[in-house]
């Protein structure tokens, strides 16, 4: 009887031992997702620069537009008061 308890115990542990050899190891599993967080960093990372570079040029072109018209806006207040500017001896 012993015996027949024993060999119970002993397929028992095998079983156990069998179920827990299919399973990774927590180290096997963080190697595992590490090259695909890899791989979602760097599409992220270019998503996040490509945004970047679309705000950036938007702005040079909205801040050309603003300074363009700036510079416009003095000279012809320049011009203009240059053509009133009255005669030297003219008194």
């Amino acid at each position: 009887m012993d015996v027949a308890k024993g060999e119970a115990v002993e397929r028992e542990l095998d079983a156990m031992i069998e179920r827990r050899s299919k399973h990774k190891k927590p180290e096997e599993e963080s190697e595992l997702w590490k090259e695909p967080m890899r791989r979602y960093n760097a599409r992220r990372q270019e998503g996040l620069r490509s945004e970047w570079c679309e705000y950036h040029q938007g702005q040079a072109t909205r801040h050309r537009a603003v300074l363009e018209a700036l510079i416009a806006r003095h000279e012809a207040e320049a011009a203009r008061l240059e053509a009133t500017q009255p005669k030297e001896g003219a008194a």
